[in-house]
């Protein structure tokens, strides 16, 4: 079974991803927070930056670009293989308003026709192989049989299907038995992702879908680092070796940032999906939350650890 890290935007970034894999190296694949080009870009300092294989060594990356447009896909793949990738993810499947009303995203979802159009001007054009991100459609969850007849008149790398329609966003149940209908009619190499919080999440994701051959991992990750080395019969995570892996990603971001506030910033946003690691800690975590400044800070990451 193929596992992948899901692109989660201003998270895992190249300084996570490389703590992640010298701590945690379980991973076929991480998939980078996605790339927006432009008119007037493919790729900015910050992006390029993210995917530039100096700062990913060692690490099976897979871009991931946003867009509407064939030409500025391509533009961005022109690029990507100039760096060496061969692989590259298109962005059908994020649900965010601002990234819907520009027709991006899962908006590209409602205008099937469009999309159809744009798949086959990239596919072929582009020489990079092609792996696509989705929901199952806008409103309704049965629009993804609509969606499926247009993806498989292309040679798809894989389909990484996230069983929700834009409208659910992250709530509700997954519709799994879409999903698994999907799984049974669909030609495509397909990947299911969404909802593995637990080792027994996936093993009840492949008891409901054993023909599939790759999850991707998002969420889950983030709470708890050493979940694809659980599923894979691997011990939990110590203690040490999330000190450890905290220190590595701080490091990495103050070297990154170069600013005391935008490295707590990014600290902080970990903490969010850390804190469930130790949900009795209530008063540590409260204090590394309201941390203002890199001694207050450290002070209450080392309290923790010591408990």
């Amino acid at each position: 079974m193929n596992i992948y890290f899901a692109p989660m935007e201003g998270i895992t970034g190249y300084v996570y991803r490389n703590a992640h894999k010298i701590y945690f190296p379980s991973v076929e694949k991480y998939f980078a927070p996605f790339v927006s080009p432009t008119q007037h870009h493919a790729l900015n300092r910050k992006e390029k930056r993210d995917v530039l294989p100096e700062n990913n060594q060692n690490i099976c990356l897979v871009p991931q670009v946003l867009t509407n447009k064939a030409e500025h896909f391509l533009n961005v793949c022109k690029e990507l293989e100039e760096m060496g990738y061969t692989e590259v993810n298109l962005n059908l499947g994020c649900p965010s308003g601002t990234v819907v009303t520009k027709g991006k995203g899962a908006g590209f979802l409602a205008r099937l026709a469009d999309l159809e159009c744009f798949l086959e001007e990239v596919f072929s054009k582009c020489n990079l192989d092609i792996s696509l991100k989705t929901r199952l459609g806008m409103e309704k969850a049965e629009e993804v049989f609509d969606l499926m007849q247009i993806l498989e008149q292309y040679p798809i790398k894989e389909w990484i299907l996230h069983p929700r329609v834009r409208e659910d966003y992250y709530k509700y149940t997954p519709h799994y038995d879409i999903f698994a209908e999907v799984a049974k009619q669909t030609k495509l190499p397909l990947c299911y992702n969404g909802d593995i919080l637990t080792k027994q999440d996936y093993e009840m994701c492949m008891s409901q879908f054993p023909s599939i051959q790759s999850v991707m991992i998002g969420r889950g990750l983030l709470c708890n680092p050493a979940l694809v080395r659980e599923i894979k019969g691997g011990l939990p995570m110590t203690k040490q070796e999330w000190q450890q892996f905290h220190k590595a990603v701080y490091e990495g971001y103050q070297i990154m940032m170069q600013q005391e506030r935008n490295t707590l910033f990014k600290m902080k946003e970990l903490w969010t999906y850390w804190a469930n690691l130790v949900p009795e800690e209530t008063k540590i975590l409260k204090k590394i939350k309201k941390a203002n400044d890199f001694v207050s800070y450290e002070a209450a990451v080392q309290s923790l650890f010591m408990e």
